[in-house]
C-alpha cells in the first residue's frame, strides 16, 4: 500500500516495512500518518511476524508537526493527542516484534515513538532527542516517563531541560539503541534482525514479549510467576513440539504458528 504519508511493503516473507513518506516535512508526525498507520497496524499483525518502522530521506520522524500543533488550545491538544499515545501504546503491544530502522533524526514525537519499538537499529546519521522545551512546550507521549526508563533520570532530566540533541554512538552508549551500523548498510542490518525473528516460533515470539512488557512494573517474585504461567501454555503447542523433536532429531524445525 502507497499512500501520501506512509509506504507499506513486504521486503520478505513474513515481514513488513512501514516507510514514514514525508521526507520534505522531515517526516513530521501529523495527525493524518498516525491514523494511517494505526489503521495498518491489525492488517500487518495478521499478515506478517516482524515489522519494521523506518522514514524516508534525512529523518525518521522528526517530531510532530509543529505546524499542526502551533493553533491547538490545551483541549485540542489534550483530544488530538491520545492518537499518539494510543499508537505508541499499540506499537508497544503489537503481538509480533517491532524494529526502528533509524535513518536520521528521530526527534520529539519521532524518539517517542522510536522507544515504543522493541528494538532500535540506528544509521551513524541518526540524532535523538526531545527537543519540546525549546518550544515552550513538553514531551506528552511517553517521553518523561520512557526516556528515564532507558537512560536514567538524571540523564533523561539532562536531555530534557536541555533540548540537546545526541549521536548515534552517544544514545548506544546510554542504552538508547541496540545497534550502529553504516548509513549504507541500515537496511540490510535490519532485515536480517527482522529475518531471524520471523524464523522464529510465532507463539513463542508473542508469549516472550508479554512476558516481558507486561512484567516490566511488576515486583520481580510476580513477574517470575507470570512469567512461568506463559511458558507453561507453549508446551500444548504444536511448536514446542515441533522445535523439541527437531532439535532430538538434529535438523531444523518448521514452526507453523499453532
Amino acid at each position: 500500500m502507497e499512500s501520501r504519508r506512509i509506504i507499506l511493503s513486504y521486503p520478505e516473507e513474513n515481514v513488513a516495512l512501514i516507510t514514514f513518506n514525508r521526507p520534505e516535512k522531515l517526516n513530521a508526525l501529523d495527525l493524518e500518518t498516525r491514523k494511517e498507520i494505526s489503521f495498518l497496524l491489525d492488517e500487518i499483525e495478521e499478515d506478517a511476524r516482524c515489522l519494521i518502522i523506518t522514514g524516508k530521506g534525512k529523518a525518521f520522524a522528526a517530531g510532530a508537526d509543529i505546524k499542526e500543533m502551533s493553533t491547538r488550545t490545551s483541549f485540542e491538544y489534550l483530544k488530538i493527542s491520545k492518537y499518539t499515545t494510543w499508537l505508541n501504546h499499540k506499537i508497544e503491544n503489537l503481538e509480533i516484534p517491532v524494529i526502528a530502522a533509524i535513518n536520521g533524526y528521530a526527534l520529539g514525537a519521532g524518539c517517542e515513538l522510536a522507544m515504543s519499538c522493541d528494538i532500535r537499529i540506528a544509521s551513524k546519521k541518526a540524532r535523538f532527542g526531545l527537543p519540546e522545551l525549546n518550544l515552550g512546550i513538553m514531551p506528552g507521549a511517553g517521553g518523561t516517563q520512557k526516556l528515564p526508563r532507558f537512560i536514567g533520570i538524571g540523564m533523561a532530566k539532562r536531555l530534557i531541560f536541555t533540548g540537546e540533541i545526541i549521536n548515534a554512538n552517544v544514545a548506544l552508549r546510554l542504552g538508547l539503541i541496540e545497534e550502529v551500523v553504516e548509513h549504507e548498510r541500515l537496511m540490510e542490518r535490519t532485515l536480517e534482525i527482522a529475518r531471524i525473528i520471523s524464523r522464529k516460533p510465532p507463539l513463542a515470539i508473542k508469549l516472550a514479549k508479554r512476558a516481558i512488557n507486561a512484567t516490566m512494573s511488576m515486583p520481580l517474585e510476580e513477574g517470575l510467576k507470570y512469567e512461568l504461567s506463559l511458558a507453561a501454555l507453549l508446551f500444548s503447542t504444536e511448536d514446542a513440539r515441533e522445535g523439541l523433536r527437531a532439535f532430538i532429531e538434529k535438523r531444523e524445525p518448521e514452526f507453523k504458528g499453532y
